[in-house]
């Protein structure tokens, strides 16, 4: 539980289809970036219009390999390092809703720098993120266009010695366990310079359903029991810094998905979405 200052936890270490292991070796000896701060100044004070519906949601896509295994960890505070959300939309909409000339760039630095997040596009480049007001004074937050049909992958790099635990949502949904976002989840770990590619949404211990854009009847959140329809549009990110304990974890008898269940609610991954008819 959050409210359990030092509490242990559960964390998944995840090894993507992407460069898989290779892809953390490769950062491990990762420069430091020059540290700026997420919340930078907006290059206009003008107040953008109210964000329109989302057109786009993010729908449960193909099967992706993406081996884990679990490790044991305690958060150092019950409160996140950082917390940050970026909305997204058909491109169109996005142009409404952050005005003529937006502030843009290519990842958000969250934990005072420690940590870059980017949005990459099928092809692994960065989708550019514009920032947007939503109100005179009102909280700043920043959006990209996408494309229906389109896959895209969310990337966490730590600039910095620390670790950190990663929980992100996508249209309010947990990506490890399909549940409601929520602080008490557990998440990835993210070691000292290296990387994390979340590819999609956990079905197993070793495969994820990649994240495309859809049309929001589509999306995942529409078509499952933990989705609200009123969330679709967004993606969210939180970080909390970690004391690891590097033991990994046993995996549970019955943790099978295709042998019978007893008691299939308490599934660890995300289940799969039911369309309606």
């Amino acid at each position: 539980m959050i409210g359990r200052l030092f509490g242990s936890r559960l964390f998944r270490f995840a090894a993507t289809a992407i460069a898989g292991a290779a892809l953390l070796a490769a950062c491990s000896q990762m420069p430091q970036a020059p540290r700026e701060s997420a919340a930078a100044s907006a290059t206009s004070s003008a107040a953008a219009p109210a964000a329109p519906a989302p057109q786009l949601g993010t729908q449960w896509g193909e099967g992706i390999e993406s081996k884990t295994r679990t490790v044991v960890a305690k958060r150092l505070s019950d409160r996140p390092d950082d917390v940050a959300s970026v909305g997204y939309n058909e491109a169109s909409a996005v142009r409404r809703a952050v005005g003529s000339n937006p502030e843009r760039r290519l990842n958000l630095l969250l934990a005072d720098g420690d940590v870059e997040w980017s949005v990459l596009d099928e092809d692994g480049r960065p989708l550019p993120l514009q920032r947007t007001r939503r109100g005179s004074g009102g909280e700043d937050m920043f959006r990209l266009a996408g494309v229906e049909g389109a896959r895209y992958t969310l990337r966490f790099r730590n600039l910095s010695e620390r670790s950190y635990e990663v929980i992100a949502t996508v249209d309010g949904l947990d990506v490890l366990n399909g549940k409601p976002g929520s602080m008490r989840n557990g998440g990835y770990v993210l070691r000292p310079l290296q990387s994390l590619t979340i590819e999609g949404f956990r079905k197993s211990q070793n495969e994820v359903a990649a994240f495309r854009f859809s049309a929001p009847g589509r999306a995942y959140a529409a078509n499952t029991e933990a989705g609200d329809v009123r969330n679709v549009g967004v993606i969210g990110a939180a970080l909390f810094e970690l004391e690891e304990r590097d033991t990994p974890l046993r995996q549970r008898r019955g943790a099978d998905p295709s042998q019978p269940s007893a008691f299939p609610a308490d599934g660890a991954y995300a289940p799969p979405p039911r369309y309606r008819r």
